[in-house]
């Protein structure tokens, strides 16, 4: 589980948040040196390692969640795509167990999109709500 509070370790933070980060889908496989610049810059900041994690699940989850017949989004090319929602997160806090809840969610949606697009399956959905 990952710490409620900001990580002292400078080093460990930004390998944490380029992980998390790299981890999604429709993000890169290598990070560059603006994504590190960025997670140094959130770590200068002391925005915590869960509300990281929760905004790159969120900022993931609404792009993974849009119908099949929508145009196709470009792929993720930098960690700043997601802060806005890291923004949105410090105005409105989620409650407690909500990381858990989203971790789930991504979880269930890309298996299901994987099935989906295994069987080639046009009018069901990803997730059962």
């Amino acid at each position: 589980m990952i710490e409620e509070k900001p990580e002292k370790d400078r080093d460990e933070y930004i390998a944490t948040v380029l992980k998390l980060y790299l981890q999604l889908p429709e993000t890169p496989l290598r990070s560059t040196p603006h994504d590190r610049e960025r997670a140094s810059q959130l770590h200068q900041r002391g925005i915590t390692l869960p509300i990281i994690e929760s905004a790159l699940l969120l900022g993931s989850l609404r792009r993974l969640s849009r119908p099949p017949e929508a145009p196709r989004l470009p792929l993720i090319r930098s960690l700043a795509y997601f802060v806005p929602v890291i923004e949105e997160l410090l105005d409105n806090p989620f409650p407690e167990g909500y990381l858990d809840y989203l971790r789930g969610k991504l979880r269930r949606l890309v298996v299901g999109k994987i099935k989906h697009e295994q069987t080639g399956a046009r009018s069901e959905k990803y997730v059962s709500s």
